[in-house]
């Protein structure tokens, strides 16, 4: 489900090397920035509040939208620097207490990610730098692995804006229509997101569901 804030769009954004598995454990950092102490403070807060995934998500995206606006937080160098191979997946944290993962991706120009699901969880993303190309998808039906999609709009979403994607309604196609700029994005995922589902286009509306396993570039 889309949720919406005071300033937003019509998609519910508020303005405001190598494939590595990741070894380290559960409420650590993969490496000290500045700001991730608030930053985690901020989630935890957030997620406090629950259990209404309505009231979590909304939290979520406001905050992050201020900690954009005033540089509160400075991600890693690293997550400003693209993997031209593939969009690079970084994961900064996981949360013991709380189960949520944040994870930053970097879009080089161009690069993009086809219609794909959440595998089921909820998740709140800021464009930390750049701007990104969003399309979400309605399911209008499906039969086995046979799924009937229906493109509900495109939005450009610019640097210091959020949205959220809350299931069912989690299908979308994102990149970077830039030529030039590479584009940097942060999520918030209720759980780590280690697999999803891609949707392949057949005939016309009709897509074939493909899941795929998801990896992590290292964070350095």
């Amino acid at each position: 489900m889309l949720s919406h804030g005071d300033d937003m769009l019509s998609h519910g954004y508020l303005r405001g090397g190598t494939h590595a598995w990741l070894t380290y454990t559960y409420s650590m950092l993969a490496i000290p920035f500045p700001g991730s102490d608030q930053l985690v403070a901020t989630l935890d807060r957030a997620l406090r509040q629950g259990p209404g995934v309505d009231d979590v998500t909304d939290t979520i995206r406001r905050e992050l939208c201020r900690l954009m606006r005033d540089d509160t937080v400075q991600l890693p160098a690293c997550v400003f620097e693209p993997n031209q191979a593939h969009y690079a997946r970084r994961e900064l944290y996981r949360s013991e207490s709380y189960g949520y993962a944040v994870t930053a991706m970097t879009w080089a120009p161009g690069q993009s990610a086809p219609i794909h699901d959440h595998h089921g969880l909820w998740c709140v993303e800021g464009v930390w730098h750049g701007a990104l190309e969003i399309t979400q998808y309605e399911l209008i039906e499906h039969a086995s692995d046979r799924y009937r999609l229906n493109a509900m709009g495109t939005i450009e979403a610019g640097t210091g804006s959020a949205g959220s994607l809350i299931p069912p309604h989690e299908y979308h196609a994102i990149g970077n229509p830039s030529r030039r700029e590479t584009a940097v994005s942060l999520h918030v995922y209720s759980a780590p997101m280690t697999r999803c589902s891609v949707f392949v286009p057949t005939d016309g509306s009709w897509y074939r569901r493909d899941e795929k396993q998801l990896s992590l570039d290292r964070v350095n």
